[in-house]
This record gives structure tokens, C-alpha cells and sequence, in this order.
């Protein structure tokens, strides 16, 4: 198990943000080259299915993940992958920091598929990762922030 943490700082109150990250099917706006939809219950409790697939036109890989936690109060999420190449344990959270602004944190963690070659892999592939997962966070940032903006 491999684990990536990225985090941002965003000028947007807490519940705001939120209510972005947990609306699975707007993760396409921030996550790069990702389309996502709910399968299977409401996306917002235990044993909702969503699937997501990350990639460019017909080309990408499918992730398929399970909610296994979902705390409103805690602004917490957490899934578990469950695809053919993405598993393991993952989690959003977001934190207030302050009353129009938080901390949202995005939590990987990774089974490598390939066994040892995965594991050979990682240290090429994380921060190939990393810079992903941190310009996704990014644009959630500007994008919270921009509709936090609109609506005073």
C-alpha cells in the first residue's frame, strides 16, 4: 500500500466546498480528464457505487469504488477502490479553517497493480501522481471560490 496525500487551502466556507467534492458528478470539473457518475444508491452514504474513468476520449481506466464512510458532520468521505487496475483506500475531507474559508484534503491509498513491477514503478509514477492529484485540487480551489464568489 502506497499513500498520497495533497491538500489545499481554499477561500470558500467549508460547507460550500463540501457540497462540490461529494457532488460526484461534478468531479469532472475538477479532477483532471475525469468523468464520473453514481451507480448504484444516492452517493451520499455507506455502499453507494460510483464510477469514475480517467482518461482521454475512448482511452482511460475505469474506477470503480464503494463509499464506505460518509460523515456530514466531519465533512468526511471515504471510499474503497474496487477496480481491475485502482484499489485501496481513499478519502476527502474537508476542514474549516475560518468562517468563509477551509482545508480540503484528498487521501490515496494505493495497491499497486503489477505486484513487484508495481512496486518498481511507484517512485516514477508518485510524483507523476502527485502533480495530478494537486492540480485537480487546485482547480477545485478556483472553482469553490469562484461560485463562493458568485453567490455574495
Amino acid at each position: 500500500m502506497r499513500e498520497l496525500v495533497v491538500a489545499e487551502d481554499v477561500a470558500a466556507p467549508a460547507s460550500a466546498v463540501w457540497d462540490l467534492v461529494t457532488d460526484w458528478e461534478r468531479q469532472g470539473e475538477w479532477i483532471l480528464f475525469t468523468r464520473v457518475r453514481v451507480v448504484a444508491g444516492d452517493g451520499r452514504s455507506a455502499g453507494s457505487v460510483v464510477v469514475a474513468v480517467t482518461g482521454i476520449g475512448d482511452l482511460g481506466v475505469v474506477d470503480t469504488f464503494t463509499v464506505t464512510g460518509y460523515d456530514e458532520a466531519a465533512r468526511r468521505v471515504d471510499v474503497r477502490h474496487t477496480g481491475l487496475v485502482v484499489t485501496g483506500d481513499s478519502s476527502f475531507v474537508v476542514t474549516e479553517t475560518g468562517p468563509a474559508s477551509c482545508r480540503f484534503t484528498w487521501t490515496e491509498g494505493l495497491e499497486l497493480p503489477f505486484g513487484r513491477l508495481g512496486a518498481l514503478g511507484w517512485p516514477v509514477l508518485r510524483p507523476v501522481m502527485a502533480a495530478g492529484f494537486g492540480a485537480s485540487v487546485r482547480r477545485l480551489g478556483r472553482l469553490a471560490e469562484a461560485e463562493y464568489a458568485g453567490s455574495r
